[in-house]
């Protein structure tokens, strides 16, 4: 099920509310909690919320505090994409998220506003937000100003933009219509989308263009002197009261406002009568100007009314006030009932809420982001600390991602080393790496050597090594690493920025071995493509596997893709698809599909598949018009590592993908490697996987 739908627009004032108050009304009538977030909002004022937060929880009384609804104001954000720290903004905005959707059993998220400084970067910002928090949109515009062309285009224009970035679009709102031209606007619509997009129109009212009473005071500062109780009242229209009484009462409308100097008791007498008149439109307020009040005796004939229209008093000219209140852009605050009721009545009456509804709770999202896919595997990590063992702690590189990783309270990192010199780089790093919060270890001095030692003899005497070869071995900080994990003394391991994969990987095949039911140790990668993440197997260990082999390392894959949140679809690469090629390459990864839907039905497999064929929806159900995976694969097993290991190099270098791996599969315990030329991040993401890894092994 999906839990949460972004709301985009991409103007100002293009009526967001209305959807975000109409879509909340509908989804608590179906799902028992439902949530709130705006990334983005505008900047505060001093000791004050941001309204539109401020409305939804109150209204709706949802169980959020204000400060937890959102991630960022404006101005940071800009000052945070001004120093090129994206990474940074898209990591709260998703640990904010995150923290509301497992509160909740959806999440309504509301885009940015388009006001202010910034409003030229926000389209983008929106895009990457929807795409990164892996959840469908819908996009509202408004038609106020544009003819039918410029509105249709704008409209398809922000629908191609998600869609080119992977974001699934299931409705778009044209808001602000008039309403002579809706099923015009709606018709033209349907002709440029897809057929599965949602469509609705929604008519101008005039209700929720209207300035409240309350808001007019706010703008211009203004003083209540009566008529506290209905400032929530909407000023449909106003006029100026410069004439005589006979002559403005003829100018009154329904829910009017007047504009007039503060010593026109006449015109102030007379609007209150009027209102209280059937004969003449109500009254929604009146604005006294120039910073003048009636007299004495006019207020307290007001006094003694039963019933009094807001009155205010505001410093100004007559001619300037009525400008500024003609150029207020009304909102809806929570103590605005009316505005609320209407906004929520007007999506009812003209959008399709139960197929909306019904579309959001069984969309199913594509795949996980990159972003998402590494926020939970540190939370993850987070949740059940485990104890990572890194033999090579002297390197400048395994030092700086063990303070990221202790900066983020991922896991508990066992240097092995001389700790004099490990103290000594981080000097000359200037490396600020508290050495209490991790463990130092010198193999050579350490109490547990002779024990490990005895251990490897015990293990391996088989193979002709006595207790002297046990102890130099025991001297290499591999051999002497693995055997913490097999001892219990840590949960796994990670080695590789300067030692070979052989290197790392051959103490742990030689005593750690497989893990039961399994008799072959592969590898994978998680490939962080720009939209998803997919696996990739097996491209480190096995140069030539066999047809069995292949199959044990699909569904290690699989499993493994699982235990990390990916929903195994997979394809067994090869040069042809389906039926098409012979040979006995071909006939080998045949035969290994077989073995896999023999072992394990539970899987959607494809073999022999091409690359494109798994990965391009169209060229999929042109080759295989019946395959689960064709065209949507998510495990990728490729026929030998010669093809593999060039494959996820190529796609890494060529599309900037992160690999994160390889991550070994199929051992009792954790052991994983680096490569040689491994970044900092490549060291912190395999050790964040190590650790989850070991929780499965040792929860």
């Amino acid at each position: 099920m999906n839990k949460a739908v972004y709301i985009a627009t991409t103007e100002p004032r293009s009526g967001k509310s209305i959807v975000s108050l109409g879509l909340m009304q509908v989804l608590l009538g179906k799902i028992a909690k439902v949530g709130y977030f705006r990334p983005i909002i505008d900047d505060l004022e001093e000791a004050k919320e941001d309204n539109h937060i401020s409305t939804v929880l109150s209204y709706f009384k949802l169980d959020l505090e204000h400060d937890e609804a959102y991630a960022f104001t404006r101005s940071q954000v800009v000052k945070i994409l001004s120093k090129n720290r994206e990474d940074e903004l898209l990591d709260k905005i998703i640990e904010k998220y995150k923290a509301i959707e497992d509160r909740f059993d959806f999440v309504l998220v509301e885009g940015t506003d388009f006001t202010g400084e910034g409003g030229i970067i926000e389209w983008d910002i929106n895009v990457l937000m929807a795409k990164n928090l892996g959840i469908p949109t819908i996009i509202l515009t408004s038609g106020v100003g544009k003819t039918l062309d410029e509105f249709i285009g704008d409209m398809y224009l922000a629908y191609d933009s998600f869609k080119d970035k992977g974001v699934e679009v299931l409705m778009l709102v044209a808001n602000k219509i008039q309403p002579e031209n809706i099923d015009l606007v709606k018709n033209a619509l349907k002709k440029e989308l897809p057929e599965n997009i949602l469509i609705a129109a929604i008519p101008l009212n005039p209700v929720l263009g209207n300035p409240s009473i309350k808001e007019i005071v706010e703008e211009l500062n203004g003083e209540v002197l009566f008529g506290e109780a209905h400032l929530n009242n909407q000023a449909g229209h106003f006029s100026v009261g410069a004439m005589q009484l006979r002559n403005h009462l003829t100018y009154l409308k329904e829910d009017g406002l007047v504009i007039t100097p503060g010593d026109r008791s006449d015109i102030i007498l007379g609007a209150l009568q009027a209102n209280l008149s059937s004969n003449y439109p109500t009254v929604s307020g009146i604005v006294l100007t120039g910073g003048l009040r009636p007299e004495d005796a006019i207020i307290k004939l007001i006094e003694g009314l039963s019933e009094v229209v807001p009155i205010i008093v505001v410093e100004g000219g007559t001619f300037s006030i009525a400008n500024r209140i003609g150029a207020i852009t009304p909102k809806i605050y929570a103590e605005n009932i009316p505005k609320i009721t209407t906004s929520i009545q007007d999506f009812s009456k003209f959008v399709p809420e139960n197929e909306l509804t019904s579309r959001l709770v069984a969309f199913i999202p594509n795949g996980i982001t990159p972003r998402m896919f590494q926020y939970n595997l540190l939370k993850k990590a987070q949740a059940h600390k485990k104890r990572i063992v890194l033999p090579e702690g002297q390197d400048e590189r395994i030092l700086r991602a063990t303070k990221e990783l202790i900066d983020h309270k991922a896991v508990e990192i066992i240097l092995l080393g001389n700790p004099e010199k490990i103290k000594d780089t981080l000097e000359r790093l200037d490396l600020d790496l508290n050495l209490k919060e991790v463990t130092i270890i010198n193999p050579l001095e350490s109490s547990q050597f002779n024990d490990y030692a005895a251990t490897l003899y015990e293990l391996r005497k088989h193979r002709n090594v006595d207790l002297t070869m046990a102890q130099d071995l025991m001297t290499d900080v591999a051999y002497f690493g693995t055997m913490m994990v097999y001892k219990g003394h840590a949960d796994g391991m990670v080695s590789g920025a300067i030692h070979t994969t052989q290197h790392t990987i051959r103490p742990a095949l030689q005593f750690v071995k497989t893990a039961p039911g399994v008799s072959l140790v592969s590898s994978i990668f998680f490939m962080c493509l720009p939209d998803r993440v997919v696996v990739f197997g097996d491209c480190a260990i096995n140069p030539n596997p066999t047809a069995e082999q292949l199959a044990e390392i699909a569904i290690s894959s699989a499993d493994t893709g699982m235990a990390f949140g990916i929903e195994p679809r997979i394809a067994m690469l090869s040069y042809s698809s389906g039926a098409s090629g012979q040979g006995e390459d071909v006939e080998r990864v045949r035969r290994a599909t077989e073995l896999v839907k023999e072992k394990r039905p539970d899987l959607k497999v494809e073999g022999p598949i091409q690359y494109d064929a798994a990965v391009d929806v169209k060229v999929g159900k042109s080759k295989l018009p019946d395959s689960q995976v064709a065209g949507q694969a998510t495990v990728f097993i490729f026929p030998d590592l010669n093809t593999g290991n060039n494959t996820y190099k190529a796609v890494q270098r060529e599309t900037g993908a992160l690999a994160i791996g390889p991550t070994l599969q199929g051992l009792n315990k954790p052991v994983n490697d680096l490569s040689r030329g491994c970044t900092v991040d490549d060291i912190f993401n395999t050790v964040v996987v190590t650790a989850i890894q070991a929780q499965g092994i040792n929860p």
